[in-house]
């Protein structure tokens, strides 16, 4: 058998499951939607004068716009056929006419059957999902209520080691609810393996308790500023929280909030991890980081760019891809027919490429 055909053949077979189509996604359109401006951030003041703290002008700050979400999932037992799982997480009001940012894995990577929102003021609403990204993590749910109390959204680019870092979330449950943990950014650009071949990347991690029923909720500054959704810890240890920087979402939150649509730009190709390709193929690419291509879909922004089959995308735009899931975060930062580089590796020499997505 050629080496081509063999290489496929073993390839689709271990890869199944692993593999990314990067693929126009649907589009969400939601037509009460209105342009409206965004509202300004509110400043923190702390009153001395009768002993406030920091943390509580923050919560008082904050507190409004976290919102507790409870679940319903159907699920297949072998035994029992179908049956009914409930779960908690939380949630932050991204804009005031009911859009609220959480984790993928909270709405159950959009399995669940019901989705509700207890809000601070003790009223809920159903929700519905509009956007979920597993590998991001993340999701954008909307109830029908308007006028919400809105979070102020920060910059995570510019967050520190060191920095205080605050998170209000509902641990083990919604009779924990709203629960403040306080702590400082411990470290930053950190990654957590998911499996052998799969980690979550970029995240910042904390000290400040975070724990089931948390995911989805903020990770604050001093200033009251969502700088992270907090979606993980690590249970064989303390202190050890993690958040997906808020800039990670912030375009995707920007493009529901500005045109009620979110449109997810696409490359068309089929790739893993080179560390997963060289251990399952048994090959050395010279390469540490990156996407392997083993398939270019025809017609596509990267067939029309030159991207063939044995390409390893090290760059998009400037930044290094380690990985698929790099790749998805990069991606999500491009609108149609922007136009951007790509760098790939091609038998041990790199070479640029013009693509418009």
């Amino acid at each position: 058998m050629k080496r081509g055909g063999y290489f496929f053949t073993a390839l689709i077979g271990a890869v199944i499951g692993s593999m990314l189509t990067l693929y126009l996604a649907p589009n969400f359109v939601l037509k009460d939607v209105d342009e409206t401006s965004k509202p300004k951030n509110t400043q923190i003041i702390v009153n001395e004068t009768k002993g406030e703290s920091l943390y509580t002008a923050v919560a008082k700050k904050a507190m409004p716009s976290v919102v507790g979400i409870t679940t319903v999932t159907l699920e297949r037992d072998f035994f029992f056929g179908v049956r009914k799982s409930s779960g908690v997480g939380t949630g932050v009001i991204v804009d005031e006419r009911g859009y609220i940012l959480t984790n993928s894995h909270v709405i159950g990577d959009g399995n669940a059957k019901n989705v509700n929102v207890l809000f601070y003021d003790g009223s809920n609403e159903e929700a519905k999902v509009l956007w979920y990204d597993k590998n991001l993590d993340l999701a954008i749910i909307k109830v029908s209520k308007k006028g919400l109390p809105v979070a102020d959204l920060g910059d995570s680019d510019k967050v520190e080691v060191g920095d205080i870092a605050i998170a209000i979330g509902n641990p083990l449950g919604l009779e924990f609810e709203r629960s403040l943990t306080q702590g400082v950014i411990s470290g930053l650009h950190r990654s957590i393996k998911v499996n052998e071949y799969e980690a979550v990347e970029d995240m910042i991690q904390t000290d400040a308790s975070i724990n089931p029923g948390n995911s989805g909720g903020p990770l604050l500054n001093s200033k009251g500023e969502v700088i992270g959704i907090n979606t993980a810890k690590i249970q064989t240890g303390e202190g050890l929280g993690f958040a997906i920087p808020i800039n990670t979402a912030k375009p995707i939150v920007d493009q529901f909030i500005e045109k009620g649509e979110f449109k997810r730009v696409y490359l068309g190709i089929k790739g893993v991890d080179v560390n997963y390709f060289e251990d399952r193929m048994g090959e050395d690419l010279g390469i540490d980081e990156g996407v392997y291509i083993f398939q270019v879909l025809n017609d596509t922004p990267a067939s029309r760019a030159g991207i063939i089959p044995g390409d390893v995308i090290v760059e998009i735009d400037g930044n290094k891809i380690k990985s698929m899931g790099s790749l998805t975060r990069e991606l999500y930062k491009f609108r149609p027919k922007d136009t951007t580089t790509v760098k790939v590796n091609r038998g041990g020499k790199e070479i640029n490429l013009k693509i418009t997505f």
